[in-house]
């Protein structure tokens, strides 16, 4: 494991040098949002979502995984995993259909990374979760119905 940062920063130097690079601006919180994809988040409808990823008509693939629970009880926190055998996949992203913005997580990886990702969710309803993925230029995708009750009764 690396613990330079936390060298660094347990220092009180480091803590004081980033701090005086913020301070002048030099740094700022919006470069670690970098990537980020306001279309993609703000969009209401899968459709929309799919276009502003650049993903227009996703093949459906069996090396693409969706992973989670199949009824969950609280809807608040519902942990997904997305894993992809597909060589060369260099973004993944959660969608979930029902939910008032589609696109619920996207994770860009550098090259050499293991094509798997954990998170938890939040839905307000049974719904279908979509993994989305991106290799080359192409888009794949996978489902799975995840159930929502309330209060661990209905359905």
């Amino acid at each position: 494991m690396n613990n330079q940062r936390r060298k660094v920063l347990k220092t009180g130097t480091g803590a004081a040098v980033l701090g005086a690079l913020a301070a002048a601006g030099l740094i700022t919180p919006g470069m670690a949002l970098a990537d980020w994809n306001k279309a993609a988040f703000e969009a209401k409808s899968m459709a929309d979502t799919l276009k502003a990823l650049g993903a227009v008509q996703p093949a459906d693939s069996k090396d693409v995984q969706v992973t989670g629970p199949d009824i969950a009880e609280n809807g608040a926190v519902v942990p997904v995993g997305v894993t992809s055998a597909i060589a060369g996949t260099t973004m993944l992203a959660i969608l979930i259909d029902k939910n008032p913005n589609a696109l619920a997580a996207s994770f860009t990886l550098p090259a050499g990374t293991e094509a798997n990702v954990q998170t938890r969710v939040k839905m307000g309803q049974t719904s279908n979760v979509y993994a989305l993925v991106k290799a080359g230029d192409k888009f794949y995708m996978a489902t799975k119905e995840i159930k929502v009750t309330l209060g661990g009764c209905g359905g």
